[in-house]
C-alpha cells in the first residue's frame, strides 16, 4: 500500500503554518479589490455566455422553396374596373401567363377605396364570345340613337332599356354593330315601342357623348372598354346583390340570336302594355334621375401568384379579348395595401426572430401603405413602374432548425409615358445570393476556461501587486531607520 507520506509528496499546494504568515492592511485591501474584480468579470463572462451571438454570411441561394417564389399582394385601383382588370406574369425565360384568376380575387371599390360588396365575378371568358359570321351589305338602322339630351327620357320611359356603349373606331364595336341593329329591329317588330312599350335597344357613341359614358353626375356608367352593353331597369342599371352594388352588364355572345334571346328573357318578366307610351310625370322622372348609381369604377385586387426565380414582371392592366380601350382615358393610379414575397411568417415567429436579429423584416414591407397617383399634370397614357431588387434572408437557430425565410427588397418607382395601354408594372430582379444568419452556440467548456482564467489571473496579479507593495513599504521603513542595504 502507498503510504500517506508518498501521497503528500505530490501536493502542489503545500501549506505554510499560519504562525509563520503575517496579515497586513494593504494585503486585505488588495484581497477585497481582487474579490470584487473576480465577481465583476465573472458576471460579464456569464452574460456573454447567455447572450445570443450570430454570424452573417453571403452564399449562393439554396432555397428550400425550390425554383418558384410566391408573391402576395393587395392593391387598390380607384379608376380601373374589375370587369377588365387583369393580372399578368412574364419572365426572361419566355413565361407569359395572362389574366390569372385561380389565385386572384377582385372587389369593386368606391372612390374612398372602400369595398362596395362581395367578390366580383366576371361573365364568360371573352375569348369564347360568338359574333355573326356574315355581315349584310345593306345597313340596318334598328337600334335607337341615344345622346346626352334624350338619354334620361328614354331609359325612364321603358321598363327595360339595353344600351350599347361603343366607339366607331373600335374593332369589336364594328363587329357588334350589324348583329346589334338586327336584334334591335327584330325586337322593335315584336314589341312595338308605341303599342307594347316594354323594351328598347339603343346605342351611345362614346366619342360623341363622352360625359354620358364616363362623367355625368347621376349616371356614372364608368365605360372603360368598348363595346359595353348595359341593362337599365326603369331608368337605372344598378344591380344589388347582398349589399353589392354594381352596373348590370351583358357578357354573353354577340350574335343576333343570342342578343334576341337575352332581350326576350328580360321582356318575359314585364307585363304587356296595351296603351301607347307616355312620358312619366316630372316628379317620377326626377325621382328616378336622383337615384344614385353605384360609385364604383375602381377595383381592389388581392391574392398571390408564383413566379420563377428569374428576372420578370408582374403586370396589372386592363385586358379583354373582345373589347377595345381608349389609352388616353386609362388611369392606373394605385394604392399598395400589401406586397410581400415568400412564405407567410406569423407575427409570433417574426417577434422571436427580431429578438435574435432586430433588423430582419425591416424592409419586407417597403411599399405597403404607399399610393402612386397619376395627377393631371402627368398627362394621359402614363405607365407606373416599380423596380424591385429582392434578396432572401435565412435565419438558422442553434439547433439547426430553419426558423424563418424572409425576402426583403429595395424599391424604386417611376412614371413614364406609354405608346400602348397604360399598366402598373412591378419589375422583379431576384438576387442569386442569399444572406445566411446563423446563431452561434457558445461552448460551456470555453466558459469554464474563461472563468478559471479570470480567477487565476486576478489572483496572480493581486499577489504580484501585494508583493511589490509589501517590499516597497519594507524598504521605505529601512530608509527611515537609516539602515544601509
Amino acid at each position: 500500500m502507498i503510504s500517506s507520506g508518498k501521497i503528500k509528496s505530490v501536493d502542489f499546494y503545500r501549506k505554510i503554518p499560519r504562525d509563520l504568515t503575517e496579515a497586513s492592511v494593504s494585503g486585505a485591501g488588495l484581497s477585497i479589490i481582487a474579490a470584487l474584480s473576480m465577481m465583476f468579470l465573472f458576471g460579464m463572462e456569464l452574460n456573454d455566455y447567455l447572450s445570443i451571438g450570430t454570424s452573417t454570411s453571403v452564399i449562393v441561394d439554396k432555397s428550400s422553396d425550390g425554383d418558384f417564389l410566391r408573391i402576395d399582394f393587395n392593391i387598390s385601383f380607384p379608376a380601373l374596373s374589375c370587369e377588365f382588370a387583369s393580372v399578368d406574369v412574364s419572365d426572361v425565360l419566355g413565361t407569359n401567363r395572362l389574366n390569372i384568376t385561380k389565385t386572384v380575387r377582385k372587389f369593386s371599390i368606391d372612390s374612398s377605396l372602400r369595398s362596395t360588396g362581395a367578390e366580383f365575378h366576371s361573365g364568360p371568358a371573352t375569348n369564347l364570345i360568338k359574333h355573326d359570321d356574315e355581315v349584310d351589305a345593306e345597313s340596318i338602322e334598328g337600334s335607337f340613337v341615344l345622346t346626352e339630351h334624350n338619354f334620361d327620357k328614354y331609359v325612364h320611359q321603358f321598363p327595360i332599356t339595353i344600351v350599347n356603349f361603343y366607339a366607331p373606331w373600335c374593332y369589336w364595336s364594328q363587329r357588334l354593330r350589324p348583329s346589334w341593329d338586327k336584334a334591335a329591329k327584330i325586337m322593335k317588330e315584336r314589341y312595338d315601342p308605341e303599342m307594347d312599350g316594354r323594351i328598347l335597344l339603343g346605342r351611345v357613341d362614346c366619342t360623341q357623348d363622352g360625359d354620358l359614358c364616363r362623367r355625368i353626375p347621376f349616371f356614372k356608367h364608368h365605360i372603360q372598354g368598348y363595346p359595353s352593353i348595359r341593362i337599365f331597369r326603369k331608368g337605372s342599371d344598378v344591380r344589388s346583390d347582398h349589399g353589392h352594388h354594381d352596373h348590370e352588364s351583358y357578357y354573353g355572345d354577340r350574335d343576333t340570336d343570342s342578343l334576341v334571346k337575352t332581350a326576350e328573357n328580360l321582356v318575359a318578366s314585364i307585363p304587356a302594355e296595351s296603351q301607347k307610351l307616355a312620358l312619366e310625370d316630372n316628379s317620377s322622372v326626377t325621382e328616378n334621375i336622383k337615384r344614385p348609381a353605384p360609385s364604383t369604377g375602381g377595383c381592389r385586387i388581392e391574392g398571390y401568384v408564383r413566379v420563377k426565380k428569374v428576372p420578370g414582371n408582374l403586370i396589372i392592366s386592363a385586358r379583354s379579348d373582345a373589347h377595345s380601350f381608349d389609352a388616353s382615358q386609362m388611369n392606373m393610379s394605385h394604392f399598395i395595401n400589401h406586397l410581400s414575397f415568400g412564405r407567410h411568417v406569423s407575427p409570433r415567429v417574426m417577434s422571436d426572430v427580431k429578438r435574435l436579429i432586430p433588423y430582419v423584416g425591416s424592409s419586407h414591407d417597403r411599399l405597403n401603405g404607399r399610393s402612386f397617383i397619376n395627377t393631371r399634370d402627368l398627362g394621359a397614357n402614363v405607365t407606373m413602374e416599380h423596380y424591385l431588387q429582392i434578396v432572401k434572408t435565412e435565419v438558422i437557430t442553434r439547433k439547426d432548425y430553419k426558423l424563418v425565410e424572409e425576402y426583403e427588397y429595395t424599391a424604386h418607382s417611376s412614371v413614364a409615358q406609354s405608346l400602348h395601354i397604360p399598366v402598373a408594372k412591378f419589375h422583379l430582379e431576384l438576387s442569386p445570393m442569399q444572406v445566411l444568419i446563423t446563431e452561434n452556440q457558445k461552448s460551456f467548456s470555453h466558459f469554464i476556461t474563461n472563468v478559471c482564467a479570470i480567477i487565476g489571473g486576478v489572483f496572480t496579479v493581486a499577489g504580484i501587486m501585494d508583493s511589490i507593495l509589501h517590499n516597497t513599504i519594507r524598504i521605505m521603513k529601512k530608509v527611515e531607520l537609516g539602515k544601509n542595504f
